[in-house]
């Protein structure tokens, strides 16, 4: 039986257990889009997790939906994650930088240009965001055009090799969460009649495309995908044929040969264990709030390689030592989450610190 103490091995990399830390928006990069003062301090003392995968970065000003959120497409961005690469490689980690094009899920007043968001159709999400004049609906975006789409694939080429650039082991293309590319897998999100719509192959087409534009350019055993079947947040509905969306995509993902798959998982075991069938190379797995116990059970199982943590690695910089020994953890704070300086980001303590609380659960 495979443990969580194993070699992990995804794409070029290799490192001694099988958790990875997941993508964790923490919007306390510089107003240009750089990354933080502090951001490199903050995946270094995580790199004992062997892969770090970054907070979602837009790979343009079209991408970015929060305020504060970092990109990778000017020069201003590579130095400064290269601060950060850098400093996970000297402390012994690995970093992917995650891709993340939100679509629909923005407001004017946060991007650069203050330009209407781009999306697969012109349907809203209904819902609100957070903005610099607070709280606002998010607007109808613009239904892309062909060469939107087009235009947008080319940034995500670019802004991979920005990140390689940035010494960046690699990158993940966010295709979960409700947003773009998750955009047009969903039936009431994408009401497009042309190539990128309507049928399941359709559908799948910009995520397909983008995952081979990016894998042409940087190499596809440096490329990951994260999706989330079945996911509804940010007002998603991917409609009824979804497990079959996601077999159709996985299968063709899977001709590219990339480096890994990353999956949350929402509960559909039978179709997570489909999914680990038709994918060939290594599968990593995030369920949001499984309970510390638990976290091992999908790598002795079979489902997956490498289990990606989110909140304990958050608030854990020594989570693996910590977990090795059965230490109790400390207790993240939500009110930390976005924004801000050290306080919730780089100051929790070690071990060998601080008194730590139990985590519950």
């Amino acid at each position: 039986m495979t443990t969580i103490w194993d070699e992990a091995r995804v794409g070029r990399l290799k490192w001694p257990h099988r958790f990875a830390m997941a993508p964790m928006t923490r919007s306390r990069a510089q107003p240009d889009g750089t990354p933080g003062p502090l951001a490199a301090t903050y995946y270094a003392q995580r790199a004992s997790l062997g892969l770090l995968i970054s907070e979602g970065v837009q790979p343009s000003d079209d991408g970015q939906g929060y305020m504060l959120t970092p990109g990778i497409y000017t020069d201003r961005h590579v130095e400064g994650w290269r601060r950060v690469t850098d400093a996970v490689h000297d402390a012994g980690g690995y970093i992917y930088l995650q891709l993340m094009h939100v679509g629909r899920v923005s407001h004017p007043d946060n991007t650069p240009h203050h330009r209407q968001a781009l999306a697969p159709s012109a349907v809203a999400t209904g819902e609100q965001i957070f903005t610099p004049g607070g709280l606002k609906p998010m607007p109808v975006p613009r239904a892309m055009t062909i060469d939107d789409i087009r235009k947008t694939i080319d940034d995500f080429a670019y802004a991979a090799t920005r990140a390689i650039e940035a010494g960046a082991d690699g990158i993940e293309i966010h295709g979960a969460n409700g947003y773009l590319v998750q955009q047009f897998l969903s039936a009431n999100a994408n009401l497009r009649e042309d190539e990128y719509g309507g049928s399941i192959e359709n559908r799948a087409r910009f995520a397909i495309e983008t995952a081979a534009a990016v894998a042409a350019a940087i190499g596809p055993d440096r490329t990951g995908i994260r999706l989330s079947p079945g996911s509804t947040f940010n007002a998603i509905e991917e409609g009824e044929e979804y497990e079959a969306l996601y077999r159709y995509l996985v299968a063709e993902l899977a001709k590219l040969d990339l480096a890994y798959v990353h999956i949350v998982h929402h509960g559909n075991e039978s179709l997570v264990r489909d999914l680990r069938r038709l994918w060939p190379n290594a599968l990593l797995v995030n369920r949001p709030g499984q309970p510390l116990d638990k976290l091992a059970a999908d790598i002795e199982s079979g489902l997956a390689d490498v289990v990606t943590i989110g909140r304990f690695a958050l608030a854990n910089p020594d989570f693996v030592e910590r977990y090795r020994i059965g230490a109790a953890m400390n207790e993240p704070d939500p009110a930390t989450f976005y924004g801000g300086g050290e306080r919730g980001y780089t100051d929790y303590p070690r071990l060998s610190e601080a008194p730590q609380t139990a985590l519950a659960g």
